[in-house]
């Protein structure tokens, strides 16, 4: 029973610390969850473009080009949707870097794929590429660079200790909850809120304990020595692909035919390579970040050709990290699952900081009570 009421302490305090940080992850992930879809809905007429050109005639080299000329200092760019239609524009994120530690350097920048012209751009700090760029950086990092990513971080893994204590204090009710034997009584505020904690709770238990541990995994990056490190040290100029970057595209197609491109990562700086990552054909997108090809940007070898079947079962495991988190796995039906799940975090921290209110409030009297009575005698 001591052990079991301790729990129910870490519990409660480590809701009420880091309440109000889950309420904003939780709320800005449900968003991010459709953040694709609400892109293109917020700014469709932007990025419809016209073709004026055969298809075969859109060039990824003059974008790549474009956007060296333009930034000359870039830790990399990458190419966000090589499954682009004929009158999608194309969509890169900027890699840049600043040498400051409190800001994460990244941007955003569009363009047409006939015509080269540039769409929109802008740092993901700001909100004129993108409210959405700006909230999927404020999402894993809350606009604090290295260090908001290592505490986003540190919010997961008391996410994290709050579920397991959770599971431990209300253990007796968890199979009733699931066997849908209880009941939310709406008698009151409080029998609500205590109702909506420990039913809520049990059923995104197992969604929310991937969702925060993933994104705590994808957010160790922030507590390496190194990256404090690089973070601050001014990034050297471009050292441009010698290839184009179609011929590197095709070139990688044909090494493994059956990948579908979803990240085309485009390197300017000489120690980073050529990569195209992706599922293979009629593979479950759960799995897609596993398959890759890398390819040296200046003389066209092969530096690494993988697939997710000949990986070690940790290295798979792993691969499904980011799918986890994201939602991006399952169409439409668990793209909605985890915008409901997202706003799970806030609802369980408001009803926890209601329980604990009104335990206080029952304390404060109780305790006057015996102040009056030593008084007294």
């Amino acid at each position: 029973m001591k052990l079991t009421r301790r729990l129910f302490t870490i519990h409660s305090w480590l809701g009420l610390i880091t309440g109000i940080f889950l309420i904003l992850l939780g709320l800005s992930g449900s968003v991010l969850v459709f953040r694709h879809e609400l892109d293109r809905l917020a700014n469709h007429d932007l990025l419809t473009v016209k073709p004026s050109r055969p298809l075969y005639e859109r060039s990824l080299t003059r974008c790549y080009q474009t956007i060296t000329a333009r930034y000359p200092n870039l830790d990399g760019i990458a190419w966000m949707n090589p499954n682009a239609g004929p009158t999608d524009a194309y969509d890169f994120r900027l890699y840049l870097n600043d040498a400051r530690l409190f800001t994460y350097d990244l941007g955003l920048i569009s363009l047409n794929p006939y015509t080269n012209t540039i769409l929109r751009e802008g740092k993901s700090s700001d909100f004129s590429p993108s409210f959405i760029e700006w909230l999927l950086q404020f999402h894993f990092s809350f606009q604090l660079g290295v260090p908001g990513a290592a505490l986003a971080a540190l919010f997961g893994l008391t996410m994290l200790g709050s579920l397991l204590t959770g599971v431990v204090v209300y253990r007796k009710i968890i199979w009733k909850v699931l066997c849908f034997r209880v009941r939310i009584n709406r008698k009151n505020w409080r029998t609500l809120s205590s109702d909506l904690h420990r039913v809520v709770g049990v059923w995104s238990l197992l969604l929310n304990a991937i969702i925060f541990f993933t994104g705590f995994w994808m957010n160790l990056f922030a507590f390496e020595a190194k990256t404090w490190k690089t973070e601050q040290i001014p990034t050297h100029l471009n050292t441009t692909m010698v290839l184009s970057a179609d011929a590197l595209l095709q070139k990688a197609r044909q090494l493994m035919p059956d990948l579908k491109p979803s990240y085309v990562y485009l390197p300017t700086q000489p120690e980073r390579k050529f990569r195209v990552n992706g599922p293979l054909e009629g593979q479950w997108a759960l799995w897609g970040t596993g398959n890759l090809v890398s390819l040296d940007q200046q003389t066209g070898k092969l530096i690494q050709l993988r697939r997710l079947a000949a990986l070690p079962i940790g290295d798979r495991l792993e691969a499904t990290f980011f799918p986890l988190h994201v939602g991006n796995y399952g169409g439409l039906p668990v793209k909605v699952l985890y915008a409901l799940i997202g706003l799970t975090p806030g609802l369980l921290a408001i009803t926890g900081f209601l329980l604990w209110w009104r335990r206080v409030r029952k304390a404060v009297p109780n305790a006057s009570r015996k102040y009056v009575l030593v008084k007294s005698t």
